[in-house]
């Protein structure tokens, strides 16, 4: 039988990496700034993403490294997923039959109840890693325009933890009525955007899809390796908490790089979260309220 996560741990560490209680109690093995290496040249990065029933937002991302492959970088593009997941099957198919010149395809299936808890597959990814950089990302974000390359120029001989892209470009709350959101994935093709749906959102901190960690960092404590609570399956997808979690055990919100070409769709409806019509509009209305706030403080 399976041992889902209790709602009581959950909380606590919830309590705890809001600074209620000192990270080094929880991770010890941080590597100091002068331990880790400052690497230059040509650096190797590796993408880490996740999809479950997201698999047109998933071909947008791999069409991104396609339409605009890096040229000073080399980049492993991981995505977790599940085998049960027939649509995002059908886009990793069509794109690891693609050749793309600087991107290696790497796609790591997970039984869906791990899949569910995205610290899972980032932590394997984390700890089994040869990266010098690891972005941990989501599959609705794109890397357009010289993303990866201006990537690899910001972190040349760089030592912090924690980095993230200082501004994003994003569409607003977008409906499942959008064009942008009836991709097709069970017939993947390489896909474009329209950019001038896209606003640029300024960023304050490494966020879910916004987190850029040091190799010799994430070979060390992994992906919240240290919390077991964020390492055990779930019955149902789960909203990412360990993301604080992870800034926290790092003593750090990021460092802003000015990075180009970070495209990200956002979307009103979470299909992929448990609940009935009630709940789901209830969500909706939260992130309806979240991106109204968040737009008046980029005024």
């Amino acid at each position: 039988m399976r041992r889902w996560s209790d709602p009581f741990t959950g909380w606590f560490l919830r309590v705890a990496a809001a600074g209620w209680l000192p990270a080094r109690w929880f991770e010890p093995n941080l590597p100091n700034e002068a331990s880790r290496a400052a690497r230059t040249g040509r650096l190797k990065l590796e993408v880490v993403s996740h999809c479950w029933q997201y698999g047109h937002f998933l071909m947008y991302q791999l069409s991104s490294l396609v339409r605009c492959p890096p040229q000073r970088a080399d980049v492993l593009m991981t995505v977790y997923h599940s085998p049960e997941d027939t649509g995002t099957l059908n886009v990793l198919d069509f794109f690891g039959g693609l050749t793309v010149p600087g991107v290696t395809w790497n796609w790591q299936p997970l039984p869906r109840w791990s899949l569910f808890r995205r610290a899972i597959g980032r932590n394997r990814s984390a700890l089994t890693s040869d990266a010098d950089w690891i972005w941990f990302t989501d599959c609705d974000l794109m890397f357009r325009d010289g993303c990866l390359d201006g990537t690899a120029d910001a972190l040349q001989g760089r030592r912090e933890a924690l980095l993230f892209p200082r501004n994003e470009y994003c569409t607003s709350l977008l409906t499942e009525e959008s064009a942008m959101l009836n991709m097709d994935p069970r017939r993947p093709q390489v896909v474009d955007i329209d950019v001038t749906e896209f606003t640029r959102r300024r960023r304050s901190r490494a966020t879910g899809p916004l987190q850029i960690t040091h190799g010799d960092v994430a070979r060390a404590c992994g992906y919240c390796n240290a919390l077991p609570y964020y390492q055990r399956p779930a019955e149902r997808w789960r909203k990412a908490y360990e993301d604080r979690a992870f800034r926290w055990l790092l003593r750090t919100e990021g460092t802003p790089l000015d990075i180009p070409g970070v495209y990200r769709i956002r979307h009103v409806d979470k299909g992929r979260y448990a609940g009935g019509t009630l709940a789901t509009g209830v969500r909706s209305g939260i992130r309806r309220l979240e991106s109204w706030l968040q737009e008046l403080r980029q005024k």
